[in-house]
């Protein structure tokens, strides 16, 4: 146990945008024997192959003994999570202090992300088609970022808004630097020239940029016992890790195994590198092509035959607002892997409701497996709610079901975890993806 949660600290300290999660899975299963499916002209049962999309999803696959229509046992998860994006011209300087202006991505609260230090991860590409990768703010002994709020003393109007109004959106803006002269805008051109010296970035630049702010430093474990982790991103990289590797440890299979590293979750799974795209389909089509055979039927079957788990987060039960929450259909943390039936918001608006049918499957699958589960959903009816991405996958006709870890203080800059459940959904992925 030790070992994969000292990985999993490790894969969420350092990997923190989604093409970070890429390249990093990259690496693991190229380590591994993978190759890219592309380079690839015919495959054979146990072939293992992956494919990214636009470098911000990949979709991973071992090739099973059974004929590729009777489906798959596909771990679904997303690599995106809130955070703060720069706008695309976001260098700004007023009264002495230099700003970058951002656009926030994903439910946040936006007075989390005042006053604590930040980083910035990204990518910028010059018109020369060349690329520049930045993480600036991470190093302990170096500098760092953050957003300023005004002090108590002078906050009293502040203080009678509601807690998503006194902090705008467009205040969210990062302190870069200061200008200590007479000269007007000397603070920009000196960080600007800064940028050039250092990093080859001219201010042009950031237009065909895409840049993270997200809060600085390592995840830890957290308590005196070390039983739970507190890091950013957790929704939903515990779960993308977790499936990931239950992949990599999975050797031989009867039906194909696939693993979905997903992007653009958070903002409802739209462009190219979401799940509400033709980008499964797509993969899935290149992959039938190259084991024989090949047509839109066989593709279609493929898919619908198919069995998913949406690796994704659930909300822990928290004791201190203990009236939002149907405490007897709640996630508790250390209590293992959460099944959620239906997500969506009160009618189960945008909701995929899994099959009894499957849930059965499943139930005797985690029991022969003695892997320790919990079935639940969000919070109390008319309180709320969220989706993910598993009705995007049920559209092609599979069964589907949520599957993941409970998680306190969702979307926070800093979640927390049970290491108990990070090591239970490993566990309930590896004995799915072997699942009849």
């Amino acid at each position: 146990m030790k070992n994969t949660i000292n990985d999993y600290i490790s894969f969420i300290s350092n990997n923190k945008t989604e093409r970070e999660c890429v390249q990093a899975a990259v690496k693991m299963a190229e380590e591994l024997g993978y190759k890219r499916l592309e380079d690839t002209t015919a495959l054979k049962a146990g072939d293992k192959v992956y494919s990214t999309v636009y470098d911000k999803s990949i979709i991973l696959f071992i090739v099973g003994d059974e004929d590729i229509s009777k489906g798959m046992n596909i771990l679904g998860a997303h690599i995106d999570s809130p955070r703060l994006d720069l706008k695309m011209k976001p260098l700004y300087e007023s009264n002495g202090i230099v700003y970058m202006n951002t656009h926030y991505y994903g439910g946040i609260k936006k007075y989390q992300w005042v006053v604590h230090p930040l980083a910035m991860h990204g990518v910028v590409f010059k018109k020369d088609g060349s690329r520049i990768d930045l993480k600036l703010g991470e190093e302990e002994d170096d500098f760092t970022f953050a957003i300023s709020d005004i002090l108590p003393h002078i906050a009293q109007e502040q203080m009678k808004k509601t807690a998503g109004e006194f902090i705008a959106g467009e205040d969210l803006d990062l302190v870069m630097g200061l200008n200590t002269t007479e000269d007007k805008d000397a603070g920009k051109k000196a960080i600007l020239d800064i940028l050039e010296k250092k990093y080859e970035i001219k201010e042009e630049d950031f237009l065909s940029a895409e840049i993270e702010i997200v809060p600085a430093g390592r995840a830890k474990m957290l308590g005196l016992k070390n039983d739970m982790v507190i890091g950013y991103g957790q929704d939903d990289r515990v779960c993308s890790f977790t499936s990931l590797t239950a992949l990599l440890e999975t050797e031989h299979v009867n039906r194909t195994a696939c693993c979905i590293l997903t992007d653009k979750e958070e903002v409802g799974s739209t462009g190219a590198t979401g799940m509400n795209s033709l980008m499964l389909e797509n993969v899935v089509a290149e992959l039938v092509e190259r084991l024989g055979q090949y047509s839109g039927l066989k593709v279609k079957r493929c898919l619908q035959n198919s069995y998913m788990l949406s690796s994704d987060v659930n909300s822990a039960l928290d004791p201190l607002n203990m009236d939002l929450y149907d405490a007897e259909n709640s996630s508790r943390l250390g209590s293992g892997v959460v099944f959620n039936k239906y997500t969506g918001s009160r009618g189960k608006a945008g909701a995929s409701d899994a099959n009894p049918e499957f849930i059965a499957k499943l139930r005797k699958c985690m029991d022969e497996a003695n892997v320790k589960f919990q079935m639940a959903e969000m919070a109390k009816v008319d309180i709320g709610g969220g989706g993910t991405i598993a009705k995007f996958a049920a559209f092609y006709g599979m069964q589907v079901i949520d599957a993941g870890v409970a998680v306190l203080s969702m979307h926070a800059p800093f979640e927390i975890t049970s290491t108990y459940d990070i090591e239970s959904a490993k566990s309930c992925y590896k004995a799915f993806l072997k699942m009849e």
